[in-house]
């Protein structure tokens, strides 16, 4: 993407989390896997690329022993909408099998990425699974799978920053933000 039209696409954004309210809430979710899971030594997963930030503001902060590994699985590549599943990394199930599994995820937005890492995952002999978004979509449209910890809610609107990007672009922005409407 050319950086005048990233530009303007950050400009035209609104701001939907700030910095200081995504950081307070990662603090509480923290608490809460804290509290969930200290006794389980979880197997934690991270899904790459989008969660990637996610995953590394908030690992620092769960005060338990725990094993870390990545998967990597799209729907979107560059694009603003989804499309089919596609695995580039498939957890190992050498890892999985017969333990306690929390995946981090970016974002839930209408649940099918979501629902075929747990389908995965279970099919591998996992004892337990768990999972943790940065922001869920607030949506009409049912979803076939809610996650157990969610940091943020999210309008109805394509949304970036804070490891999810648009067009690959804007990943490193501290604060997440909803792409404008008219665009």
């Amino acid at each position: 993407m050319l950086i005048q039209k990233a530009e303007k696409i950050l400009t035209d954004a609104k701001l939907i989390h700030s910095e200081s309210d995504v950081n307070r809430r990662l603090q509480r979710m923290a608490e809460e896997i804290t509290q969930a899971m200290s006794q389980q030594q979880p197997l934690v997963l991270c899904v790459m690329n989008g969660a990637v930030v996610f995953a590394g503001q908030l690992l620092p902060k769960l005060l338990f022993s725990m094993d870390f590994d990545y998967l990597h699985v799209t729907r979107y590549g560059n694009a603003l909408n989804g499309g089919e599943i596609c695995w580039l990394v498939e957890p190992k199930e050498e890892n999985v099998k017969g333990r306690v599994v929390l995946v981090l995820d970016d974002i839930l937005d209408r649940g099918n990425t979501l629902l075929a890492i747990r389908d995965k995952i279970l099919e591998q002999g996992a004892k337990v699974f768990y999972s943790a978004v940065l922001v869920e979509k607030q949506s009409d449209f049912p979803k076939p799978i809610q996650a157990d910890f969610v940091g943020l809610t999210v309008p109805d609107r394509y949304v970036f920053g804070f490891g999810m990007d648009i067009h690959g672009a804007w990943r490193n922005l501290p604060a997440i933000y909803a792409l404008n409407e008219n665009k």
